[in-house]
């Protein structure tokens, strides 16, 4: 490791310790030549499958297209963003365990979909309105239905209520 203060190639490694709950290792490195001390970050080079389009194209995995989507279904909603690392790295880690070059765009956004459904209620019927390109209130109305048909009683304690029952249907 070239040191950042005089650029000499010689350092020496102080201490090693794991950060970001173990998927890095951070190094307290000293120059022997300069005796600066500085910190460097180590983590594992994944290569992520690309992205299948339904026009054919192929694209690299953007985690910030993913990250941005999922922050968007969960906008104004009770949802930490704690919670939407867990789910981005949820899908990372299906993405690797997939071993494949590709992997279509229907399955990672059924991945995507999945997580928002443990996540957030109305996120998920968010995200699946634009996933699934929804024509009208129907599609809509169906995917509610088998949403609360699904869920565990640990998911419905732990959200809000899609449709409330005081609320008058029209």
């Amino acid at each position: 490791m070239r040191c950042p203060f005089c650029n000499a190639q010689d350092t020496k490694v102080i201490d090693s310790r794991l950060a970001s709950e173990g998927d890095q290792v951070r190094r307290r490195r000293e120059c022997l030549s300069c005796t600066e001390r500085f910190t460097t970050y180590e983590t594992a080079e994944l290569n992520l499958p690309k992205i299948a389009k339904q026009d054919g194209r192929r694209e690299a995995f953007s985690e910030e297209k993913l990250r941005a989507g999922i922050e968007l279904a969960c906008e104004k909603r009770p949802v930490e963003s704690e919670q939407i690392e867990e789910a981005i790295n949820h899908v990372k880690h299906k993405l690797l365990a997939a071993g494949e070059r590709d992997v279509d765009s229907r399955r990672l956004g059924e991945w995507v979909m999945g997580e928002l459904r443990n996540l957030d209620q109305v996120a998920y019927v968010r995200f699946a309105s634009v996933y699934r390109s929804f024509q009208d209130v129907h599609a809509f109305r169906e995917v509610i239905e088998r949403l609360e048909q699904d869920l565990t009683p640990e998911m419905l304690k732990s959200q809000m209520p899609l449709i409330s029952d005081d609320e008058p249907t029209r």
